[in-house]
């Protein structure tokens, strides 16, 4: 994510101010957090400037967006000065910060804090298990829907190649008139699938063509085998976090690691908590100084597994709903609230709370959570297929076996060719009528009986 939309408002004079239609360009400083303020070339936009602009119509005041400068929200520090948003309203450098700013009992002893404009919680978001257990089909996820449809093209593929194989090579069936045809298509099939049990199933072929369609097909399933059941573990292994759904269980273990924006209001929750579980988590945190710097950095770390990040639920939810590779906790903890921030007696305050009534009531403030929180997440969900393997991993396997079936082919027609050849010579005949006679036997066709009766009598 990028970073949020803080808003302030430059003071224009000391005497109290009334918005009006008729009042001085308001200043407005603001943080970048997706979705709540975002750069579209040299402008800004996001939930934080569309729910500014709706409050500037309402009350008929201009203004002037500007980033904050340290890009924090603003906590304070051990001599007690406050640096971010916070710090620029308190030393009056601004009118009002409007941004995702977490309505806390130190920020309201500091500013005046609006009513509210939208409500959150506390969640933490995991990288999703690619075979989760809600998936009837898991056992099918090593491998993408487009590797299974090239599977299944190879299987079948191969099983006419074994039947045809047997069909043409004379060292498979010799004399068609008096000798059973092993290789059937029926036999061919049930030949490969045993091969993908690493058993196989007699008889075996007889000749060269044979025996290298077999043995690619061998090398064929030997390779697949070990991709699936490889890619399979690595699946389960590396998402140990599956049973993780609340803080406690994220509490209690240690497969994954975890932690929370540094100096914002969610680590100052925990670490206030007399909550044991809470606690535990925040001495966490502080001794594996697993803070982040930034929004986009947690979501990153997530993204890369064996982390969760934890943050406050209608930024979390944004993160789930765009990386489809991501779940969020099933539990949120201590309901918080957004507001916006003024000066100590800002007379902008009422008006503004009034107006942001105004919007809750009327539907407005639902409707740009709904245009805003809408993404779908097809990014997310061509990540979340990445696990599996697609046919392009396994191109060089594909190409070894056409290549095999191809050359195995080849074989067999030769060796009709070669058998062929001798029988003519012996018959007197030419090439191309008895190996014309040939594969009409093998395939079933009628008009070689009379030729191989003629054959015989002069042999005779």
């Amino acid at each position: 994510m990028r970073d949020c939309v803080a808003l302030v408002f430059c003071v224009a004079a000391l005497t109290a101010w009334k918005v009006s239609a008729d009042a001085k360009e308001l200043s407005i400083t603001t943080i970048k957090e997706e979705p709540y303020t975002m750069s579209r070339g040299v402008e800004l936009e996001g939930y934080c400037m569309d729910l500014i602009s709706e409050l500037s119509k309402e009350l008929g005041f201009k203004y002037k967006v500007s980033l904050v400068k340290d890009n924090r929200y603003g906590v304070k520090d051990p001599s007690g000065t406050w640096n971010g948003m916070m710090g620029e309203i308190i030393r009056r450098e601004a009118d009002l910060a409007v941004a995702p700013l977490t309505l806390t009992a130190a920020r309201e002893m500091a500013v005046d804090m609006s009513t509210p404009f939208m409500q959150t919680g506390l969640r933490f978001i995991l990288r999703r298990d690619p075979a989760s257990p809600e998936s009837s089909f898991s056992l099918l996820s090593p491998f993408s829907t487009d590797m299974w449809a090239g599977l299944l093209i190879a299987f079948l593929l191969t099983g006419l190649c074994m039947f045809l194989v047997g069909r043409i090579s004379p060292a498979e069936w010799a004399e068609p008139d008096t000798e059973e045809h092993n290789f059937t298509l029926l036999h061919s099939f049930w030949y490969i699938t045993g091969a993908l049990t690493l058993q196989g199933a007699g008889p075996h072929p007889k000749g060269l063509s044979g025996r290298l369609v077999s043995s690619i097909w061998w090398l064929f399933a030997i390779v697949l085998l070990a991709c699936y059941f490889g890619n399979l573990n690595s699946m389960h292994s590396n998402n140990k976090h599956v049973s993780i759904k609340t803080f406690e269980d994220l509490a209690n273990q240690d497969a994954i690691d975890y932690g929370t924006l540094e100096g914002g209001s969610t680590m100052a929750f925990f670490k206030n908590s007399k909550n044991p579980v809470y606690r535990r988590i925040y001495e966490h945190m502080e001794r594996k100084k697993s803070f982040v710097s930034s929004m986009d950095e947690g979501i990153r770390l997530t993204q890369e597994g064996n982390f969760a990040f934890i943050g406050e639920a209608a930024s979390l939810d944004l993160a789930v709903a765009r990386h489809c590779q991501l779940s969020r906790s099933d539990e949120t903890i201590t309901m918080r609230a957004y507001s916006i921030a003024a000066p100590l007696g800002s007379p902008l305050l009422k008006n503004l709370s009034i107006a942001i009534l105004k919007l809750s009531e009327s539907g407005e403030l639902t409707h740009l959570r709904q245009k805003w929180w809408s993404s779908s997440c097809v990014a997310g969900s061509r990540a979340k297929t990445s696990e599996a393997l697609q046919p392009h991993d396994l191109r060089g396997l594909f190409l070894l076996l056409g290549l095999g079936l191809g050359v195995g082919l080849l074989l067999a027609l030769l060796e009709l060719l070669s058998g062929a050849r001798n029988q003519a010579k012996d018959g007197k005949k030419s090439c191309c009528s008895v190996l014309t006679s040939e594969l009409n036997q093998r395939f079933g066709g009628k008009g070689g009986s009379a030729e191989g009766d003629d054959s015989g009598k002069s042999k005779a």
